[in-house]
This record gives C-alpha cells, sequence and structure tokens, in this order.
C-alpha cells in the first residue's frame, strides 16, 4: 500500500491579506516540494467537503454558522484579531476539515497505510466556540471524532509539534480519557497555554514547553523523556500528526532552534510507535510553518518519512 496525500485547490483560496503570514503560497509551495520526482508513488486525492453534522461533533452548529456569517462577499473579514477571512474560506474550511474525515476513511479502511493532509487553514487553535489563531474549524480534532463516530475507534492519540501550543485541541480533549493531547511548543508564546501543569482530566494531555532558543537537543529530549514514553503508554489505535513546522531555526514567527533533521527523526519515532500500537495507523496534517523554504524542506523530509514506512 502507499501513502496518501489529501489537498484540494480551494484551501489556496483562502486568502487573509497580502500581509498575512498564513499565505496561499505556503501551500503552492508544499504542493510544489511534492510535484517532485521523489513524490511520485504518491497516491493522492481530493479533499470532500465536510459535512456540517461531522464539523459539528466537535464545533457546535451555532458556531458553524456564525463563521459562515462573517464570511465577505469581497475583501477581507475579521474572524478574530488575527484570523481573516475571505470569500474564499468558507470553502477551504470545508475542504481543510473533510481532508481528515476522508484521510480517516482510507486509513481505516486499508486502503492506504497513511496519510498526509496538505490543506489550509490549519486547525489546532480553533476551540469549539471560537476560531481563532489563523484556524476556523479544528481539523484534526474533526478528523479525530469521525474515526470514533464512523469506525468505532477508542483511543485515539494527537502528537503536535507545532511551535505554537494547541490550546483548541487540549481544550476538545480535556475531559475524554480515551483522547492523548501531546504537545511541544515554545513558551512563552501565543496563545499563553500548555503549561506542564494542564494534565487533563484524566491524566490524557501532555505538555512540553520549550523556552525561546530551545534547539534539537532540547526537542529530542523532550519527546524522548516524556512525549513518547506517554504514547506508547497510552496504546492509540489511531495516530494524528499536528504538523507544524514553525519551530524551524528559520522560522520568523518564533525562536525554536529545529532542523529538518528534527522533524525526520520525530517522524520516525511517531511511526515506530504506530507500528507497535496501531498497525502503523499515522494521519499527519500541516498546521504552521512560515518560512517557504524551510516549510517546503520539512514537509518533504516529513513525508518521506511517511512513505518510506508505507512501502510508497
Amino acid at each position: 500500500m502507499t501513502t496518501c496525500l489529501f489537498t484540494h485547490p480551494a484551501c489556496i483560496e483562502h486568502d487573509p491579506s497580502p500581509t498575512h503570514p498564513e499565505s496561499p503560497e505556503r501551500l503552492r509551495r508544499v504542493l510544489q516540494v511534492l510535484e517532485a520526482p521523489d513524490f511520485e508513488p504518491l497516491t493522492r486525492r481530493e479533499a470532500p467537503r465536510a459535512t456540517t453534522a461531522q464539523i459539528a461533533a466537535m464545533h457546535p452548529e451555532s458556531q458553524i454558522e456564525r463563521i459562515f456569517s462573517k464570511l465577505p462577499q469581497s475583501g477581507y473579514a475579521k474572524i478574530d484579531r488575527d484570523t481573516i477571512a475571505s470569500p474564499g474560506s468558507g470553502e477551504a474550511a470545508l475542504r481543510a476539515a473533510g481532508a481528515l474525515v476522508a484521510a480517516v476513511d482510507a486509513v481505516m479502511e486499508r486502503q492506504v497505510d497513511n496519510a498526509f493532509c496538505a490543506v489550509r487553514p490549519p486547525g489546532h487553535h480553533a476551540e469549539a466556540e471560537q476560531s481563532m489563531g489563523f484556524c476556523l474549524f479544528n481539523n484534526v480534532a474533526i478528523g479525530a471524532a469521525h474515526a470514533r463516530a464512523a469506525h468505532c475507534v477508542g483511543r485515539i492519540a494527537v502528537m503536535d509539534f507545532d511551535v505554537h501550543h494547541g490550546n483548541g485541541t487540549q481544550a476538545m480533549f480535556w475531559d475524554e480519557p480515551e483522547m492523548l493531547y501531546a504537545s511541544t511548543h515554545q513558551s512563552p508564546l501565543y496563545p499563553g497555554t500548555g503549561s506542564a501543569s494542564e494534565r487533563g482530566a484524566t491524566g490524557n494531555i501532555v505538555n512540553v514547553p520549550l523556552p525561546p532558543g530551545a534547539g534539537s537537543d532540547d526537542f529530542r529530549t523532550a519527546m524522548s523523556a516524556t512525549i513518547l514514553p506517554a504514547i506508547r503508554k497510552f496504546e492509540p489505535e489511531l495516530l494524528f500528526i499536528s504538523a507544524g513546522f514553525d519551530a524551524h531555526l528559520r522560522d520568523p514567527l518564533a525562536q525554536l532552534q529545529f532542523t529538518t533533521d528534527d522533524y525526520i527523526w520525530a517522524t520516525e519515532k511517531l511511526c515506530d510507535i504506530a507500528d507497535n500500537c496501531c498497525d502503523g495507523r499515522v494521519i499527519s496534517t500541516l498546521e504552521g510553518g512560515y518560512d517557504l523554504d524551510a516549510l517546503g524542506e520539512s514537509v518533504a523530509a516529513h513525508v518521506q518519512v511517511l512513505m518510506a514506512r508505507s512501502g510508497g
């Protein structure tokens, strides 16, 4: 079997304004690097639209209606102080969430071994009733809810190595003992959550905040000493990766010093756990990453590991 790439042209049409860091060029660069000959074996599928019912598993319908009521017919509209929508944002958000739903179906039905969702807007900051941090809907949480509802998956883990803490995913998982959220992230930094003391209702939240300037050794120690053992102990039946690449040393929005090799190492370690716990079932989705060269290079390395584990 193979690794599957889920994406959709509509995700490029989400335009938060010319000077916004979460630009369409991010996805253009990702898709450009994934057109290289090394990625010819990828299975490629168009992301469907998520249904209202699928999104409503994690966001109340009132929030869904609120977002769509704010979308502009032309120009731009602020959803919150740094989350800006354009006329194409609604379709992009539906396709981004739909990519995770479709990836779950493909992986759980063994059509493919694992998947990467190259989508935007990102999702991990979106809380149940609040869009924020460039995010409209929480894509990875919607995917996790679909796995439970449609495939009766029990324990689900999300590992988030974005430089910003995924406050939305944490909040959605907080009271769910069979949902594990684990994160490495810079602190202090937006959104201000993610202290090590935030443990969830049943110890199902694992945060390792890293100080500005932390690099490869700090990241790998955090993963080896805390994150990986916690996921391994949890024994997930499905593993998601919130793959933000903005902890890269070249990224302009934060001050961590990760290298592309760190993302290779982390992806390999997470795949090792998936191989042992859940028959290799891994679904990764794009979150942050704002230096285009570092983003393209990191995504390529990340996806190459997924492909190596799937055999194609």
